[in-house]
Order: structure tokens, then sequence, then C-alpha cells
């Protein structure tokens, strides 16, 4: 049993974990500053910025799809402001218009272009593969001393850890401006905080987040994992140091409680065959999220407004 699951599962798990970690580490301060859906928008710009960047360059590798993201995030920057310019419609609008345009050219771009020979398809960009990248050289828990078998790791483990690590390295050493910018803009601009570069690497940190973990988990699990841990902790706690904690413990428990539903659910429901986990997890997160609604000790605020974490 354990030489199966370190081959199957380990790897897997743990790109899952990491994936929803770096993911909701942003997402606290998406949330704070009340722009938790550009999350979303995120998630659906930067698919043809990867198809644009994989037709360019052939490969799949992360520096081409980060530099493709981010182009095509600059573009979309550019028409939600043309469209809200010229169409006089509201910010919301303008980003519901460009994001969704931009994403069904992504998908009709996944189809026309047949690049499934690359990994990289429409239900690839949607539920990710995360059940495919398993340990295949390791022979046990013994293969974890072994530096041979620790090299022949699926690619996307060692990514997804340093981009969590990077993550949470970039909170921490900017922990005051973030705190401070999220909860009083005006105090922060007193202080020479510069509020819209916060602002501009809060987006970049959780464009680099999607960017990192599309290709193994797709986007279902990115925009889930940007809003739900992070809103699941706010219900819990008003303190911004225990939120961002319990947002890390809502998205590791979510992302280990889905895979495992996701292969031996429907067994222990007397079925055949196993789930998406990337839909799975997502719908613990959901599942999550709506259990604080319900019972979290922060789910309502006093009538003067919501009380002010810390």
């Amino acid at each position: 049993m354990g030489e199966e699951f370190v081959r199957f599962s380990l790897a897997p798990l743990l790109i899952g974990v990491l994936a929803a970690m770096a993911c909701a580490l942003p997402g606290n301060f998406l949330l704070l500053r009340r722009q938790a859906m550009i999350g979303d928008a995120i998630s659906h710009v930067v698919l043809p910025g990867i198809v644009v960047a994989f037709l360019l360059t052939g490969s799949v590798t992360t520096w081409p799809m980060m530099l493709g993201a981010l182009g095509a995030a600059a573009l979309s920057a550019v028409l939600i402001e043309l469209v809200r310019r010229f169409g006089r419609v509201e910010p919301g609008a303008a980003m519901g218009v460009v994001f969704t345009t931009l994403f069904a050219l992504g998908v009709l771009m996944l189809e026309r272009a047949n690049l499934g020979r690359a990994h990289l398809d429409v239900q690839h960009a949607l539920y990710g593969n995360l059940e495919s990248l398993m340990w295949l050289r390791s022979s046990g828990w013994s293969s974890l001393l072994d530096p041979q078998a620790l090299a022949r790791l699926p690619e996307e483990l060692p990514r997804m850890a340093g981009v969590a690590g990077l993550m949470g390295l970039l909170t921490l050493v900017f922990w005051r401006p973030l705190k401070i910018a999220s909860f009083d803009e005006g105090f922060a601009r007193s202080l020479g905080i510069p509020v819209r570069g916060v602002s501009f690497g809060i987006v970049l940190a959780a464009a680099a987040a999607c960017v990192a973990a599309f290709d193994a988990v797709g986007s279902i699990i990115v925009i889930a994992m940007l809003v739900c841990p992070p809103a699941t902790a706010r219900l819990m706690t008003d303190r911004l140091s225990t939120q961002v904690w319990l947002s890390l413990g809502f998205a590791a428990f979510a992302a280990t409680a889905g895979y495992v539903l996701a292969g031996y659910g429907p067994i222990w429901l007397g079925g055949e065959h196993a789930v998406s986990a990337a839909g799975m997890i997502a719908t613990v997160a959901g599942l999550t999220l709506g259990i604080a609604a319900l019972c979290g000790p922060h789910r309502r605020r006093d009538e003067a407004g919501e009380s002010q974490p810390l």
C-alpha cells in the first residue's frame, strides 16, 4: 500500500496542495481589497496568452508561458479601458466582456491549433492533468532518500514548491505595506507607501501563481483557490495574520480531501470510476466556504460596518 501511494498519489497530492497554497496567499489580499474576482479574470486571460506563447516558441516551459500570460494581461487592461471609455459602461461590465471574450478566444485557438500532442487542450486547460503526474520511478518511501529517484520527480512538483515558497517569502518581506495598503490606502499614502505599486504587485503575484499552477491543475482549481480559502478564513477571524495561516490550512485541506474523494469516493459509494480531482478539490473548497458562511464566528458584521482585522 505504501509503495503504491508513493508511486501513484504522493506527487499529485503534493502538487495540488502546493498549487492551492500558492494561489491562496495572494488571494487573501485580493479579497481584502475587494478584488477577489480579479483572480477569476486572470485565470481567463492567461489561456490565450499561453496558447500564443506555445505557438511562437513550441515550448510549454514556465518562462514562455509566463511572458505570454503577462502579455495577455496587458492587452486585457487596454481593452477594458477602451470598452469602458467608448462603450460608457461600468468597469465591472467592461471586465466581464473582455475576460469572457479572451477566454472564448483561447478555447477556440486551442481547438483550431490541435495542440493535444503538447498536452494542451480544452480539457487540460479546465481540469489540468493532476492525476497523471505520478512518480513512476519511485519504489516506496525509501525513494525520498534516493537522489536518482528524486531526480525523476514530475517537474511540476519542484516548480510549484518554488512558486509557493516565493509567494510565502514575498508575503513576509512586504507584510507591512500589504497590510496597511489593504485596509487604509489614504493612511498608506501618508506613510509614503506606493499604493499603486502594492496593488500591481498583488495582481502580478496572483498572475504568477495562476500561470505556474495552470499546467498542472487547470483553471478550475486556480479560480477556486484564489477565492475560497481566503474567504473561508475571513469568516473565521478578524486578524489578518490568523486569516493568512487559516487560508493556507483550508487550501491544503481542500486539496487533500478533494484528491482523496475524487479517487476513492466513487468506490466507497459503489461506483467503478474516479471523478476529476480538480473538480472535486474545487467542490470541497466551495463546501468548506459554505459551512463557514453558516457557522463561522465572523459571518455577521455589526450595523456600523465590518470590523477591521489587525
